[in-house]
């Protein structure tokens, strides 16, 4: 396992990530996806679409605009209650969130075994958080207890504020408070508001749920951790919408159905758990997380929550128009329960690289490899000419242009075989092709395969065919 600096570095090296705005001196907390960066994207993305949308018949999809009437918001909430409680460390000048800070001195008080001094400042946590103003309350328990500034070990705290993470925008020519929007802060509300249209076009029946990958925007104060935490980011969510009492059975099953996505994508299980939330949002009857334990400790990867039917009733009381279903099974109308999956795309995108990363020692040599499932790599193969002379060059062209009719394929002529070698594999490149002077007399080729470093000699023709099974075939390694 590298540390976050290492992949933060492969990243600009390699072409997966860059600062945005980098030549003016960049933006905080926003990137940009390089040439690399965006075809793993590409592949998390199709590969999350293909599992819950093309292999569930009941289960369709939409794309919603980013900006949205601003009613929507004050519906759903976010207007008076979407904001962080953040805090000033004087000494350093550093921001923090008020809660972690807490959450971070009760995990500590555990690890010291100091349970009954944990259970009450827990209990006060609770309180203070459900209070109608929550930022006093907070910022009396981290006077109480002394906890100190992470960076400075300074005790000198000014008070807690609520901060709304939503950015404002204006439509028209004047930015005059009538006009004012948000930019959507997540991509959920555009699935609650057309649940009747996509019921009824799609010729859906409950149970059956609606996805969406989209961008979504966060005035985030700390921004912290590469593109864990980022101002613009994408979200790819599901809503399935069920009759009320069976909500938990789904719940249940869309959590197991999640986790093993994770998984299947190559993600070590042991670097994958679950983590229950203790304290439910208001408008949730159970919540867990899907975690993963990046360099800078377990954070949360995937939400799965029961939400019970307070969107639709919410939206309903807003619009005034009726959200109801009518089941023709049960002859009963109701406002539908939800239980959403909700996995932030770019965090994917940072846990992937961070699981592939490996250095490995190859005949006295350090080898940096991204064992990426084959799938998600940027490339799926390179195609080597030994030398570029003898027909060499040519030959590899057409597997190039081959393989291309299914694969991502990078054409390669520059170095040493070995050095190509390297440079795939830092890239998480899974198979090189080398068409060498026996490829002209015998029509073979040398297949290198990424995590093992074994060559096979196959007939050029059925190249595409052993990548296909490779492919179909492949588990992680340690």
């Amino acid at each position: 396992m590298a540390d976050l600096d290492t992949i933060v570095s492969l990243s600009k090296r390699r072409g997966f990530l860059f600062p945005s705005s980098e030549i003016y001196g960049g933006l905080g907390a926003v990137y940009d996806y390089g040439p690399l960066g965006v075809e793993l994207k590409r592949n998390v993305r199709e590969r999350w679409w293909n599992a819950m949308v093309r292999e569930h018949d009941n289960v369709v999809g939409i794309d919603a605009a980013i900006l949205m009437h601003p009613t929507v918001w004050k519906a759903s909430g976010h207007v008076d209650a979407f904001s962080d409680p953040l805090i000033d460390d004087k000494a350093s000048k550093r921001r923090y969130r008020a809660d972690q800070l807490i959450e971070g001195h009760i995990e500590k008080l555990r690890k010291k075994g100091k349970d009954e001094q944990a259970d009450a400042v827990y209990d006060r946590f609770v309180e203070a958080l459900n209070a109608d103003e929550p930022a006093p309350a907070l910022g009396a328990i981290i006077q109480d207890e002394e906890i100190r500034s992470p960076d400075s070990g300074a005790f000198d705290w000014t008070e807690v504020r609520q901060f709304n993470l939503m950015f404002e925008t204006a439509t028209g020519a004047l930015a005059e408070e009538a006009n004012k929007i948000y930019l959507r802060p997540e991509t959920a509300q555009g699935i609650f508001v057309h649940f009747k249209d996509v019921a009824e076009t799609a010729r859906q029946q409950v149970p059956f749920g609606i996805a969406q990958i989209g961008k979504a925007f966060r005035n985030e104060i700390v921004a912290r951790q590469f593109i864990f935490r980022m101002r613009e980011f994408e979200q790819m969510e599901m809503q399935y919408f069920v009759a009320p009492g069976s909500q938990m059975e789904a719940y249940e099953a869309w959590a197991e159905t999640r986790m093993q996505w994770h998984a299947n994508n190559g993600i070590r299980t042991e670097k994958l758990r679950w983590h229950d939330h203790e304290k439910l949002a208001h408008y949730a009857d159970a919540a867990k997380d899907v975690q993963y334990e990046f360099p800078f400790g377990w954070n949360e990867i995937e939400g799965i929550h029961s939400r019970t039917d307070y969107d639709l009733s919410r939206h309903q009381e807003y619009s005034g128009k009726k959200l109801e279903y009518f089941d023709q099974a049960s002859r009963e109308r109701y406002i539908p329960y939800v239980v959403e999956t909700s996995v932030g795309l770019d965090r994917t995108i940072l846990m992937v690289l961070c699981d592939a990363y490996r250095e490995e020692e190859v005949d006295g040599d350090t080898r940096t490899v991204l064992k990426f499932h084959p799938a998600l790599a940027p490339f799926t193969a390179a195609v080597f000419p030994l030398v570029k002379k003898d027909g060499m060059p040519e030959r590899a062209h057409e597997i190039e242009a081959d393989l291309r009719k299914q694969f991502n394929v990078m054409y390669d002529e520059s170095g040493a075989v070995g050095r190509r070698y390297r440079r795939q594999d830092e890239i998480g490149t899974p198979f090189c092709i080398t068409v060498d002077g026996d490829t002209g007399e015998d029509g073979t080729v040398t297949v290198r395969e990424r995590d093992s470093m074994e060559q096979d000699r196959i007939p050029a023709e059925n190249v595409r065919r052993y990548i296909e099974d490779r492919i179909e075939g492949w588990a992680p390694q340690p």
